[in-house]
């Protein structure tokens, strides 16, 4: 079994992280921790360093268990959802799991949501968590 974890070191995304980690445990399953630069190549320094900083601290937690961890760090300029989705398919990945943040109806409106888009869009289960 693979497992995707959509991963942007907030508390909603550690919560998810324990989950992911505990299903990866009962069913011996690889995981795969991604995050989405959303910018590209025009990410910032400071960025860069803290999406490698909060992998690193997904791995180590994942790996802890003894789970096979790998981690991605992905600058392609496709949108969060769009890069967990593409993932998953290029990856045949059996299960995703995502932490989500409550936004508003506005926010939903302006901001889009990462979460919907993955639910609505990926090929395979989909569990979150705030």
């Amino acid at each position: 079994m693979k497992i995707l974890l959509g991963y942007n070191g907030s508390e909603a995304a550690k919560a998810a992280l324990s989950l992911a980690r505990d299903h990866a445990k009962t069913h011996n399953a690889m995981v795969y921790v991604i995050t989405s630069m959303e910018g590209g190549s025009k990410e910032t320094a400071d960025k860069v360093h803290k999406a490698e900083r909060d992998l690193k601290f997904a791995k180590d937690f994942i790996e802890e268990e003894g789970i096979k961890c790998d981690t991605y760090q992905l600058a392609r300029g496709l949108l969060p959802g769009e890069d967990i989705v593409s993932f998953a398919d290029e990856n045949d990945i059996d299960h995703i799991f995502m932490g989500i943040e409550k936004k508003s109806k506005a926010q939903k409106i302006l901001l889009g949501s990462t979460a919907q888009f993955v639910i609505l869009k990926a090929s395979c289960p989909v569990t979150t968590k705030k």
